[in-house]
């Protein structure tokens, strides 16, 4: 049976004990009350900090550790016995160089060249401005009431702004522009706006403070620092989502609780993405990667701290356990087909479905299927938005993956396919993802939803694929222009081999 426990704040004249600011990591219990794989205590300063209670079905309970050493001792004194008086003790494993990388100042010391032994002070910093993010956010929302009229909220947004919300349904909508309009906040500004014009905060009773919490909370454990995988990105699958919702063979057919399933799914697909794909934390022998058995590494997860912050923030406590229950298992089920790494197997099962005509949208098991479909399609959909935002995804992604391959050569690992900028371009990568992984997934959904979205998104794929093209043939010689066929064929590994679950560059994302 999984408890879920409140942890108190901290009091704003206690002095904050060294031990707390330094923890950021997920803890992992079982329902034994014993400790179940504790990671090594430089590990857990990677995590902005979640205690895992894990089942036997690996089913972990992500809540928020916001406390000081004496709160650890009352809260656990009756479940849970503490190894030792300050911490937990580490867990054996190898002693990679990786494993005291901080994910959070990766990128930032690999690029000024400073040294891995220079950055605690950075990650001290790092972890203090965490902790009082999170009390000055409880102070802020400290004796608000609970009955807030939705048009107080909608003031914060700029005029420039509301007139974006307004087309938030068109398939051009500019995100990048959006996020500057909102000072970086796309991801809480659009998530807000589409559950109130679904009517989902007034017919699911959601308290106003802990949803806009809850958001917040969402936008800040994605990592800025990532070029791809963060907040903007999860904004844009957003949008993209949104727009399937508005197809007619969904929107006829979804329940309200699909609906707020598939919004909060695109939300926090992604969430606290460490900006590396699962065979690099397997071959470095990662914590999430035992913890999860080197089985969808990253999408478990990124569901796990979505239903962490869901629990922290009470969103669905007015709810019955069962339900709530329900929804977080769903959520899971979404968040978990957007392992590329399983891109064929949703793709068969979804070409067998309309090859036998046998979807049928009133089976809550078929719409569900459906989402998985639509979620798995606003996660790539960046190749087939208008150059202009498509070729900003791709350079973004691709930089991605050339920093992993920069770490990876730093710390004398192979080089991950599609991550070595000396070898691959940008353009190779998206012909390569376009060909293998995106025309295959669209055409699928445009023979289920065969609307004028369906073909605009195929014709902006085909140009954006010629254009890429030609590009190479501006930029390559003679004797190159064979390469691209052979960065495909690492992109269709990648994708159906299968052992990365966020690997492959899209045209805009990978999973």
């Amino acid at each position: 049976m999984e408890v879920c426990y409140q942890l108190p704040v901290l009091p704003l004249d206690r002095p904050v004990p060294k031990h707390v600011l330094s923890r950021r990591g997920a803890i992992s219990f079982s329902s034994s009350s014993s400790l179940f794989g504790a990671p090594d205590p430089r590990q857990l300063s990677q995590r902005r900090g979640a205690i895992s209670y894990d089942s036997s079905d690996q089913t972990a309970l992500y809540i928020r550790m916001l406390g000081a050493c004496v709160v650890f001792k009352q809260l656990f004194a009756r479940d849970v016995r503490v190894r030792s008086q300050v911490g937990f003790e580490p867990e054996q494993r190898s002693s990679h160089p990786y494993l005291c990388i901080d994910f959070r100042t990766l990128h930032t010391r690999l690029s000024r060249g400073s040294s891995l032994a220079s950055s605690g002070t950075e990650r001290r910093v790092q972890r203090l401005l965490s902790f009082q993010r999170y009390l000055h956010s409880s102070r802020l929302l400290r004796g608000i009431p609970q009955q807030i009229p939705l048009h107080i909220l909608d003031e914060d947004y700029t005029g420039q702004a509301r007139c974006m919300l307004e087309k938030v349904g068109n398939w051009n909508f500019d995100i990048f522009l959006f996020d500057k309009f909102t000072n970086g906040n796309s991801l809480i500004t659009l998530t807000f706006h589409l559950l109130n014009q679904y009517g989902l905060v007034e017919l699911f009773q959601l308290d106003m403070v802990k949803l806009w919490r809850f958001l917040v909370m969402v936008q800040e454990d994605y990592h800025n620092d990532n070029p791809y995988h963060n907040a903007v990105h999860a904004a844009d699958v957003t949008q993209a989502m949104h727009c399937y919702l508005q197809e007619p063979m969904l929107a006829k057919s979804l329940t309200s609780c699909d609906i707020l399933l598939g919004l909060l799914a695109a939300a926090t697909h992604d969430l606290d993405h460490p900006g590396v794909n699962q065979p690099f934390l397997i071959k470095t022998d990662h914590y999430l990667a035992t913890l999860y058995r080197n089985t969808s590494v990253l999408e478990n997860h990124h569901w796990k701290s979505a239903v962490g912050l869901i629990r922290e923030t009470g969103l669905f406590s007015h709810l019955p356990a069962e339900d709530s229950l329900s929804m977080e298992r769903e959520l899971g089920s979404l968040i978990l087909a957007t392992d590329i790494s399983r891109q064929n197997d949703y793709l068969s099962r979804f070409r067998m479905h309309l090859d036998q005509e046998n979807l049928c949208l009133s089976h809550a098991s078929h719409r569900h299927f459906v989402l998985q479909m639509a979620l798995k399609c606003a996660d790539i959909c960046n190749p087939c938005r208008p150059w202009e935002l498509s070729k900003q995804w791709s350079e973004k992604v691709t930089e991605e993956f050339f920093q992993q391959g920069d770490i990876e050569k730093k710390h004398k690992l192979e080089v991950s396919p599609l991550c070595d900028r000396e070898t691959n371009t940008v353009g190779n990568i998206q012909i390569g993802f376009m060909t293998y992984v995106a025309e295959p997934l669209f055409a699928e959904w445009a023979r289920f939803s065969d609307t004028r979205l369906s073909q605009t998104m195929l014709g902006h794929m085909g140009l954006n694929k010629a254009s890429w093209g030609g590009l190479q043939q501006e930029q390559t010689p003679v004797s190159e222009e064979a390469e691209p066929s052979t960065v495909g064929t690492d992109t269709e590994d990648a994708a159906t081999g299968g052992t990365s679950s966020k690997e492959i560059p899209q045209g805009s994302r990978e999973s």
